[in-house]
């Protein structure tokens, strides 16, 4: 693990902290950290889930909760921060499926910002402390869960020098430097101001008070400290004075420290000019993370020109009120949480905060439109890790659709365009989710079916096949699409739902129903002016064929989809392309061309996190190991691992099922129970990434890492913040962290300098040595 969110410098001031929290873990199985907002929770915890990441040998994991708002979606996000799969099933079911995965397991959990979802995290971790009997949780929260067996461990802020410390400070400078509130003001200064230092006396004694005055609140001290780019302590303590002088208007019932920090921030805010103030109330808006395009269509306008908006971001920038990083070529920008719920309070009370989130969702319904434009394209993975990175603000659109009445149509076009986002993002619950709200609430206001309604309900038909709903409702489901489609006349979703009935034809090994579904269907899409679709149609008449069919029609048809998709860099459909092959090499009984064609099919499924169809590949695979049982049982196990993330009804593709309860029986008949139940053990207990490397058999890129361990190294080595090493893959943050801690534990090394060093050193090694 490594720091979290914005912390690229050290941990001050905690050490004695660190080591009580650590003890309280080691009787302890739930932790909860709490203390007003800016005390430094998170800094803190992240500090000791690092510390014991040696205690948990199945892995430390942070979900990051402060950008989540619907409670229903809180098991699936954490799942989600298990490095793993996500859940292909909603609500309770990704309760089960986060269960199932821990199981047995030793992991640490950390619970990041759980204040504004206390009843759903105390739910979730009472529910997971049963059912996993490994599982420690660390918690933060400005309030305590509330449920048995929790210790609560209250976060003070910093130790900070006594009045009599100041008076006189000048004899006595190196031992009120060691004050850790006044080391955190100095280091956080000089990184805005090479140079600076408290080694004066005339400077450390106003640091000293300035710090005293600020109660130690890491986070107030932080944003004093940001402000010696134009200002001398001395003057930031004389501003602050009498900023404080007016606190006594605010909320008596308001903790002290609270005011305090909010008094900052009032005065930060008031250091702004009006425009800055302006777009630091609009930028609000937005969740996670936005770019400069995303700014000016939702922030600019006659009040505040896109000419103007540049220079007031700039100086936000400045002033530390927005954070930005580089990632190709590209700005990316956020708030901390704090400081935008402080912009949006000014947003709402400005009145427009209605018109901003109107233009929020335009702007992400136009982005997710020109996506289902260009999917079919080479910008297809630059797309979906785009969306991918803007989730959260999706989310928050798709939010205000359901909130504004009338707003439900809109809604679901977003929600369906592109089609297959929710697929390949392994989002299958939380988009049913949303279509399920959205349909219904389109639904309370009457009217025909249009065709946004009617792709809405295919699309949230399709998702609920691939999670393995019940036979009756599916069917039920289809004959409803089919009826609206017709009664509409709605040509394309028809055609759709002839590729559905195909995937059902397939999955009752109907072969030859399901080609004939999947030709009818890429026939009318074709007359429809949909390559996309007609070309997905075409190779899942590939895979039908190539498993129980016409392997001379099988190849054909793939040869046609891979020209295409070269054609236009494609990649899914390409990867789905190379996945027939591996079954047609499979049909052949030439097991090395199996293997390296659904490698092949891999490599090009991955970055859309699409498991379901890198399932199949895997079951491929496996099979083609039968000669090694020991690698074919792990293999069972990474299989295992995917099917329970996607939900666990299936524990295959079904059109494979006989054929994959055959092999694993024969698995079994080659080794011992125990052999067998170790290896298949260590692939269930894989991540994702330990998982793919076995698959891919590539066990170390680097000598001693896993392959995407081995990525990591590089870019630390590149001088890349885990900010930037998470954007580059598309991983979380934390798994970024996570990724980086266990390189330097492995390696035995203690910092990213040291890491850098050492890969230089690699690529200095001879091939071969």
């Amino acid at each position: 693990m490594g720091t979290g969110a914005g912390e690229l410098t050290s941990l001050i001031g905690r050490r004695a902290e660190t080591a009580r929290i650590t003890g309280l873990l080691s009787g302890a199985r739930l932790v909860t950290l709490t203390g007003v907002g800016g005390v430094g929770k998170t800094r803190l915890a992240l500090r000791v889930a690092s510390d014991m990441a040696g205690s948990f040998p199945d892995g430390v994991h942070v979900a990051e909760l402060a950008d989540l708002r619907d409670p229903e979606l809180l098991a699936t996000s954490v799942l989600g921060a298990l490095d793993v799969a996500r859940p292909g099933r909603p609500g309770a079911d990704a309760t089960a499926a986060l269960v199932a995965r821990l199981g047995e397991r030793r992991v640490l959990l950390v619970l990041d910002n759980c204040e504004h979802l206390v009843d759903a995290c105390a739910r979730l971790a009472d529910t997971l402390l049963r059912g996993a009997p490994g599982l420690r949780v660390l918690a933060t929260s400005r309030q305590p869960l509330g449920i048995a067996g929790e210790q609560v461990f209250p976060v003070e802020p910093l130790p900070v020098p006594g009045t009599g410390d100041v008076v006189g400070a000048g004899r006595r400078v190196r031992a009120l430097s060691g004050n850790p509130a006044v080391a955190l003001f100095a280091e956080r200064a000089a990184a805005v101001l090479p140079g600076f230092t408290v080694t004066e006396s005339g400077t450390v004694v106003a640091v000293a008070e300035l710090v005293r005055r600020l109660d130690g609140l890491p986070f107030a001290i932080e944003l004093a400290a940001a402000r010696v780019r134009s200002l001398t302590p001395r003057e930031i303590l004389e501003r602050l004075t009498d900023r404080f002088a007016l606190l006594t208007g605010g909320s008596r019932v308001a903790a002290d420290r609270q005011r305090t920090l909010r008094a900052l921030i009032d005065w930060s805010h008031e250091l702004c000019t009006e425009r800055e103030r302006l777009l630091w109330a609009r930028a609000s808006v937005f969740r996670g993370g936005f770019d400069l395009d995303g700014l000016e269509r939702v922030c600019a306008d006659a009040e505040l020109p896109a000419a103007a908006l540049l220079d007031a971001l700039d100086a936000l920038v400045a002033r530390s009120i927005v954070n930005c990083r580089q990632e190709s070529g590209r700005s990316i920008y956020h708030m901390l949480e704090t400081v935008r719920e402080y912009g949006h309070e000014r947003l709402v009370a400005s009145g427009s905060l209605d018109v901003l989130r109107t233009r929020h969702r335009d702007h992400y319904a136009e982005l997710t439109a020109r996506a289902g434009q260009e999917w079919f394209g080479a910008r297809q993975v630059d797309w979906f890790t785009r969306l991918r990175l803007d989730h959260p603000n999706l989310r928050a659109a798709l939010e205000f659709c359901l909130e504004q009445p009338g707003q439900a149509r809109a809604g679901l076009a977003l929600a369906v365009s592109p089609r297959h986002y929710w697929l390949t993002a392994g989002l299958l619950s939380e988009g049913r989710r949303w279509l399920s709200l959205l349909l219904a609430a389109d639904r309370a206001r009457g009217g025909p079916d249009t065709d946004v309604r009617v792709r809405a309900l295919v699309t949230d038909t399709y998702l609920g096949i691939l999670q393995g709903a019940p036979d009756a409702e599916v069917r039920g489901a289809l004959a409803a699409c089919e009826e609206a489609a017709r009664v509409g006349g709605h040509r394309r979703e028809s055609a759709w739902v002839w590729h559905h009935h195909g995937i059902l034809a397939v999955w009752r090994e109907d072969f030859a129903d399901a080609t004939g579904l999947f030709s009818r269907a890429c026939a009318e899409f074709r007359v429809q002016g949909c390559p996309d679709a007609a070309f997905e149609c075409r190779v899942k008449f590939a895979i039908a064929h190539a498993y129980g069919g016409d392997v001379v029609k099988a190849a054909e048809a793939c040869g046609e989809v891979e020209d295409a998709a070269r054609a236009r860099g494609e990649s899914w459909l390409h990867g789905m392309a190379l996945l027939a092959r591996a079954l047609l090499a499979r049909r052949a009984d030439a097991p090395g061309d199996a293997i390296g064609h659904a490698r092949a099919a891999i490599g090009l499924l991955r970055p859309f996190e699409d498991w379901w169809d890198v399932a199949m590949c895997v079951e491929v695979i496996a099979w083609s190991t039968r000669d090694a049982p020991r690698r074919a049982a792990r293999l069972l196990g990474v299989l295992h691992m995917l099917w329970e993330a996607l939900g666990g009804r299936l524990g295959s593709a079904p059109f494979m099922r006989e054929q994959h309860l055959r092999f694993e029986a024969g698995v079994r008949d080659a080794l011992s129970g125990a052999v067998f139940e170790r290896e298949f053990r260590r692939g269930a207990r894989a991540t994702v990434d330990e998982a793919m490397a076995y698959v891919l058999d590539d066990p170390a890129g680097t000598p001693g890492l896993t392959r995407r361990e081995s990525q990591v190294a590089e870019l630390v080595a590149a001088g890349l913040t885990n900010k930037d090493i998470a954007a580059r893959l598309t991983i979380a943050q934390r798994t970024a962290e996570n990724h980086v801690e266990r390189i330097l534990g492995k390696l035995g090394l203690t910092s990213r300098t040291q890491l850098a060093v050492w890969t230089y050193e690699q690529r200095e090694v001879p091939a071969g040595n």
